[in-house]
């Protein structure tokens, strides 16, 4: 394929690079001539193992070339794949200045082409950009629309620096974010060789995922530091506490705890991320990452509150209350917590949970539920459809196997709040999920 690269920064260059490897024919575009001089003189403007070596071979072939002039390169080439840098200002907020200008160039051109072209993002964008200032741009300097002139693609790279040639053609996913399928199948096309999962989304879907791969990575070197601090003035090798960690790969490294939903509870994650953050102020270490773990959590109990509230109805269905289904185990579920809340602000509630019964609780379960909510026997209801039958809104708390086919229960007047994201609801005409 023809292919304009715009940016011959890190990504730009290497992907510059190795596309010309792959045999397409491609052209690198940046505004500074010394980098366009670097590139035509087979030489690498970064500093990257192997790149040099790609560029000079891509130069050789005549697969590789570099211009200062955008216009040029959009009118000889079918795609435009953007790699400007997004740096931040100084208030946190991203630069997407130099996007906004190569999409104006890009449209610009793409009038004067008088083909279809595709357009690729693949810097890292927050998501809305390309529906706020991408898009507006192209389709105003172009004249076109979306879908007529040109088609719109975003397509994070994951590339580290020092490996970013190995990455590339061994990335852990390759993600395609379209706005049609036509545009979304070409790109697509240059991937397919790649030994990695290959998926088509949405484009704000593709847009956000980046950045929860970096927060993740983020949170994962602190994490780790975390740890190692308090491990080393309790006189622990914390290094090696992580390599056992990182054995565990059903749990600990897996996407068992990654999906997005409600709260965390139970009788152990509060109560060890309490202690071990009270252990590190007894040491007089900061563990800021740790010790956000429960207000984070509160966050979240709070945010199904508000959805609650945001439906301005009193009668509630609490489906499952134990912070896992099939449990009885309430102490610190955080829909005990909820209820709490609810009952606080004066709702009328019902709770179903078949794990759940007040003459079965003994021990401290039953210690603490009753401190909490010491009238529970009176909101608790031995079938789900008396529960559901009184509310206006119908909170699912735990995934138990019975309330995956309550829809044929459910009006199309009553609300739903789902925390755990139950199928065959989203379609109901008053679904709120808490994630999603």
């Amino acid at each position: 394929m023809k292919i304009s690269v715009f940016g011959m920064g890190y990504v730009g260059a290497v992907c510059s690079a190795c596309f010309a490897k792959d045999g397409h024919q491609v052209i690198g575009i940046d505004p500074q001539a010394v980098k366009v001089e670097l590139i035509n003189s087979g030489k690498s403007p970064i500093i990257e193992e192997g790149l040099e070596e790609l560029i000079a071979a891509g130069v050789a072939s005549g697969n590789l070339k570099a211009l200062q002039d955008a216009a040029t390169a959009v009118k000889e080439t079918d795609i435009s794949i953007i790699c400007v840098g997004t740096p931040s200002r100084a208030n946190g907020s991203l630069n997407l200045d130099y996007i906004k200008l190569v999409c104006e160039e890009i449209g610009a051109a793409i009038k004067e082409k008088g083909s279809r072209h595709i357009v690729v993002m693949r810097s890292t964008v927050l998501p809305g950009t390309a529906n706020d200032i991408a898009i507006p741009a192209l389709e105003a300097f172009s004249g076109q629309k979306l879908g007529e002139g040109f088609g719109y693609v975003s397509n994070p790279e994951f590339l580290r620096e020092s490996t970013a040639i190995f990455d590339f053609y061994n990335p852990p996913k390759t993600v395609i974010g379209e706005t049609d399928t036509e545009s979304g199948e070409v790109i697509a096309s240059l991937y397919t060789d790649l030994p990695a999962p290959l998926i088509r989304t949405e484009v704000k879907v593709a847009e956000m995922v980046k950045y929860a791969d970096n927060s993740w990575h983020a949170v994962k070197v602190s994490f780790g530091n975390e740890i190692g601090n308090i491990a080393k003035n309790l006189g622990i090798d914390g290094q090696q506490v992580m390599e056992i960690f990182c054995q565990d790969k059903k749990l600990n490294l897996s996407p068992y705890y990654l999906k997005p939903g409600f709260a965390f509870g139970g009788s152990c994650l509060p109560k060890d991320v309490r202690a071990i953050t009270y252990k590190a102020r007894d040491l007089d270490i900061n563990t800021p990452l740790l010790a956000s773990l429960i207000p984070s959590n509160v966050e979240q109990i709070l945010s199904a509150f508000n959805l609650l509230k945001q439906t301005g109805k009193k009668k509630v269905a609490m489906l499952g209350i134990s912070f896992k289904a099939n449990t009885d185990d309430l102490r610190e579920s955080p829909l005990v917590e909820l209820v709490e809340q609810m009952i606080g602000k004066g709702y009328d509630i019902k709770i179903y949970d078949k794990c759940v019964s007040i003459a079965a609780l003994v021990g401290a379960n039953k210690e603490y539920i009753l401190e909490h909510i010491p009238h529970v026997s009176d909101l608790l209801v031995d079938d789900v459809n008396d529960a559901i039958q009184h509310a206006d809104v119908v909170i699912i708390g735990n995934n138990a196997a019975e309330f995956q086919d309550i829809k044929a229960s459910l009006t199309d007047e009553q609300h739903i709040i789902d925390l755990v994201r139950i199928e065959n609801l989203e379609d109901h005409p008053h679904y709120q999920g808490i994630c999603w």
